[in-house]
């Protein structure tokens, strides 16, 4: 049977474009991913960047409407900046119209936030690994978090996204607190029974995210839960990621195995040559994330400038572990990934600065995939 891919959009605003666009665009890619048979569409959560996926939780009530079958989700909601309450009660609103559809998936952006708040980034020893390609994948050193070269910016965010003096629950606490509150089983501090409305009973799938074998990893797999784990953002931890998971697995009612979904960037055209020039800009993209600006407005490759040779140094790791090619050569690539983590499914995201390049890339990889064979869950 075919390996199930899925789409995860971020909403990316191209230079010269808007956030109303940008969201435009995604309603129609989402349309076509459910009628090219992707399985799921994933909305990412970024706050005071240039891309117009914030309020992510809104956006999949949208792109619920705006489409019939396809599953519909978020990658991740960023716990510590929402209660578990807002959680819940947005996931019910959304299913109780759009029922049996949604995804929510959780991450721990948010928590990570007191720590840049506090003491910045902590720098990581020097490693010696380095990249290796193993059965096909490239496998980098992992990124080292020491490298970004301004944490002001991204403290800022975190700052202005929490209430004056207010702590996030601990990440484990806080995804129980989810669980209890889908299931109606939630009590306050001071034994009150609590529940939600809507969100108690609602028919959606609690997803966990990780780029590391922490402790979200480790906390999917002793939920029993099905993990995503994020090689186009850190590829160079995915083999320690998935190991945690599958090695915390404790079975559960509706998973009596673990589900793995691994992520992977892709720019896919006609040919190679054509796809290079189209993901050029890619690393002007990756290098304002990782500068610390946050995500910049994605370049026309038609016009963006060289990078230096520093530039170039911190954004190796993800520049090298991008699949761009012909349809042939990409699907190649992600076979290779899916085999070496043993993926359940893959999850794919494509930015190019053109709409019609980033449909024409979902387009040419659901027809070589075989998309078409692959039924929806």
């Amino acid at each position: 049977m075919t390996t199930p891919l899925s789409v995860l959009d971020l909403s990316p605003i191209s230079a010269g474009s808007d956030a109303r666009q940008a969201l435009r665009n995604t309603i129609d890619l989402a349309r076509q991913a459910e009628r090219w048979g992707y399985r799921r569409f994933w909305i990412a959560e970024h706050h005071f960047v240039n891309v117009a996926s914030s309020a992510s939780t809104t956006l999949i009530g949208l792109i619920a409407a705006a489409t019939e079958s396809i599953r519909v989700g978020t990658a991740a909601v960023q716990l510590g900046h929402h209660t578990s309450a807002a959680v819940v009660e947005a996931f019910g609103t959304v299913d109780a119209l759009y029922p049996g559809r949604l995804d929510l998936g959780l991450g721990r952006s948010g928590h990570r936030g007191a720590q840049i708040r506090s003491a910045g980034v902590p720098p990581m020893p020097k490693q010696d690994r380095r990249t290796e390609v193993r059965d096909g994948v490239v496998l980098p050193p992992p990124f080292n978090p020491g490298q970004l070269l301004d944490t002001s910016r991204i403290a800022a965010g975190l700052e202005a996204l929490s209430l004056p003096g207010a702590q996030p629950l601990p990440y484990t606490e806080q995804v129980q607190q989810i669980r209890d509150l889908l299931a109606g089983t939630y009590t306050a501090s001071d034994g009150v029974h609590l529940r939600a409305f809507p969100g108690e009973g609602a028919d959606v799938q609690l997803w966990l995210f990780g780029s590391s074998g922490g402790e979200s990893a480790q906390l999917a797999g002793e939920l029993g839960l099905p993990f995503a784990a994020n090689y186009h953002v850190s590829p160079g931890t995915i083999i320690e990621t998935v190991e945690a998971y599958r090695a915390a697995f404790r079975p559960s009612e509706r998973f009596p195995r673990p589900y793995l979904v691994v992520s992977a960037d892709v720019v896919v055209a006609e040919d190679d040559a054509t796809a290079r020039h189209l993901a050029s800009s890619y690393g002007h993209w990756v290098y304002s994330i990782r500068s610390g600006a946050g995500a910049a407005e994605y370049l026309d490759p038609a016009t963006a400038p060289e990078l230096s040779d520093h530039q170039r140094r911190l954004i190796d790791d993800r520049v090298a572990t991008q699949f761009v090619g012909s349809p042939g050569s990409v699907a190649e690539r992600l076979r290779a990934l899916q085999q070496l983590t043993g993926a359940d499914e893959l999850v794919i995201t494509s930015v190019t600065h053109d709409h019609a390049d980033r449909l024409n890339s979902h387009r040419l990889l659901a027809r070589e995939w075989g998309l078409t064979h692959v039924r929806a869950a």
